[in-house]
């Protein structure tokens, strides 16, 4: 399952990519907001975040202004590669060297075709594994370690 979530700022184009999910027969949850009154993207980023760390989710998209926010955020979980992308190529590359389970789009840098081909590219892509592997499992490593050292 898919799980969408975003912030007034990336709310516009979260309704548009939610259309285009739906045209491609992907099920996902919408996590909120649901409406363009002022909110903390801490909150929503949350939400889409733990539910991918914790296996409730396989994967993500996350809508703020920039998308910086919100990928700040996501990537404060264990296990989440959360990806800030702005075009198809970085998208492809995100699932396919990074293992990218969560996408992070800015709604007020994007257009919403621009958003589409790249959640198409995302989508599309599979991880190629390999060496890009062993470089996912340093990052799990260092993700315990500092779990532990807390």
């Amino acid at each position: 399952m898919m799980v969408v979530g975003s912030d007034h700022g990336g709310l516009d184009l979260k309704e548009g990519i939610k259309a285009f999910l739906g045209s491609r027969g992907i099920v996902f949850e919408d996590c909120g907001t649901d409406n363009g009154d002022s909110v903390d993207y801490p909150d929503f980023g949350e939400r889409v975040a733990r539910m991918v760390s914790e296996g409730a989710a396989e994967k993500g998209i996350l809508f703020c202004g920039t998308g910086i926010g919100m990928s700040i955020v996501a990537n404060k979980f264990p296990g989440v590669r959360a990806a800030l992308v702005t075009d198809p190529f970085m998208a492809r590359m995100a699932k396919e060297h990074n293992n990218a389970n969560i996408l992070v789009l800015g709604g007020r840098v994007l257009t919403e075709k621009d958003a589409r081909e790249i959640v198409a590219a995302w989508l599309d892509a599979s991880f190629e594994g390999g060496r890009h592997q062993g470089r996912l499992d340093k990052i799990a490593a260092l993700e315990r370690e500092l779990a532990q050292s807390r």
